[in-house]
């Protein structure tokens, strides 16, 4: 006669198998976020090689990170366009769409819960992915000294800097992981890496924080794309001041990398 196991036979294999289980699951969840993280390098290196070669096909000019943010509708970026503020973006009709393989610039594998609404004031840059491009300093030239007039800041923002303006390329940030927080508790999609401090006549002004976008997802970390081609991890420095809209920032992960200035955007 076979012999069955007795209840505490029984609970002793279950309290094996939980421990296995609790041991092995850190380790998989790990495995799984570095897979998920080096996609998403995958996709900035992408976003990277894209800008380059439209810069070699337009005269060393990058992509203009939004044409028509100055008195403009703003239907414009440089991920895609739009018919109405109130759509999101389509990449497919952006200006990047010849460069990337399938016409789409692709969405971060990290199931971060960006708020998907047709309300502009909701979502007022859906359908860049999760990725923002260094609008200051090489998607506009906003960096230019002496933008008095109108037609200087209409120019500046259509407009964009050369390749051989860049002086060192392996510091300066063209890409990575952003959002942004306008209610406190959701995030939304946001099309631009923002440096710390706002620029008055190609100068840094330090008496007052930008709202920071880069958002430090793969545990505290952001995935960052320079302008060379290489892509780094960069840890989530301390900032615990609140944004334009009232948000603390880093509740939501939201911040800067060290140094907390300009310096990692700027052409030096």
């Amino acid at each position: 006669m076979k012999r069955a196991f007795t209840l505490i036979e029984l609970l002793v294999v279950i309290s094996i198998i939980t421990l296995l289980l609790s041991i092995a699951m850190p380790a998989f969840n790990a495995a799984r976020a570095g897979t998920m993280s080096l996609v998403c390098k995958t996709n900035i290196h992408q976003l990277l090689l894209a800008n380059i070669s439209y810069a070699s096909e337009n005269d060393g000019y990058f992509v203009a990170a939004a044409s028509d943010m100055m008195n403009g509708p703003g239907l414009n970026r440089w991920h895609g366009t739009r018919n109405s503020i109130d759509e999101p973006f389509d990449s497919q009709r952006g200006p990047l769409a010849g460069y990337l393989g399938n016409s789409q610039v692709k969405e971060c594998p990290l199931n971060v819960t960006f708020v998907k609404d047709q309300n502009w004031s909701t979502n007022f840059e859906q359908g860049c992915g999760g990725y923002g491009y260094n609008m200051t300093y090489i998607g506009s030239r906003l960096w230019q000294r002496n933008l008095k007039t109108q037609q200087d800041w209409l120019d500046a923002y259509a407009k964009t800097t050369r390749i051989e303006e860049i002086k060192k390329s392996a510091q300066t940030l063209m890409f990575s992981d952003t959002a942004m927080g306008n209610d406190g508790e959701n995030l939304i999609e946001y099309s631009f890496a923002e440096p710390p401090f706002a620029l008055q006549n190609g100068v840094p002004v330090t008496s007052f924080y930008m709202s920071p976008s880069i958002h430090f997802r793969h545990n505290n970390n952001a995935n960052v794309g320079w302008t060379d081609g290489h892509i780094s991890n960069c840890k989530k420095a301390k900032f615990e001041k609140k944004n334009a809209y009232d948000v603390s920032s880093s509740d939501l992960n939201l911040g800067w990398f060290d140094p907390i200035d300009n310096s990692p955007f700027d052409l030096k």
